[in-house]
C-alpha cells in the first residue's frame, strides 16, 4: 500500500507529469470524497499532491471511512501511474 499510517492519519504524496494532471486527479478525488461524504486534507504544489485522511468526528483517529476513501483513491488509474514519494 502506498499510504503511510501514523498519528491517526493515512497519508500519501504523489507526483504527476504536470500541474494539469495533478489537478485533474484532484478533481477525480473530489468527486469520490463528495459521494462518500468524507473529505481529505490535501495540498497541491505544481505536480505534487499530498493527501491526508483522518476522521475529525472521531477525535482525529482513523476509521473505516478513511480506509474506504483511501481504497477508492488508490483504485483510480491516475493514482496507479503517479510516482509515490516518501513523506
Amino acid at each position: 500500500m502506498a499510504w503511510t499510517e501514523g498519528n491517526g492519519r493515512l497519508a500519501v504524496r504523489l507526483r504527476f507529469i504536470d500541474f494539469k494532471a495533478a489537478f485533474y486527479f484532484m478533481q477525480q478525488v473530489a468527486e469520490i470524497a463528495e459521494a462518500q461524504g468524507h473529505h481529505p486534507e490535501w495540498s497541491n504544489v505544481y505536480n505534487l499532491v499530498e493527501i491526508s485522511l483522518t476522521t475529525h468526528d472521531s477525535g482525529n483517529q482513523l476509521t473505516l471511512k478513511d480506509y474506504a476513501l483511501a481504497d477508492a483513491i488508490s483504485a483510480l488509474p491516475m493514482f496507479k501511474t503517479a510516482k509515490v514519494e516518501a513523506l
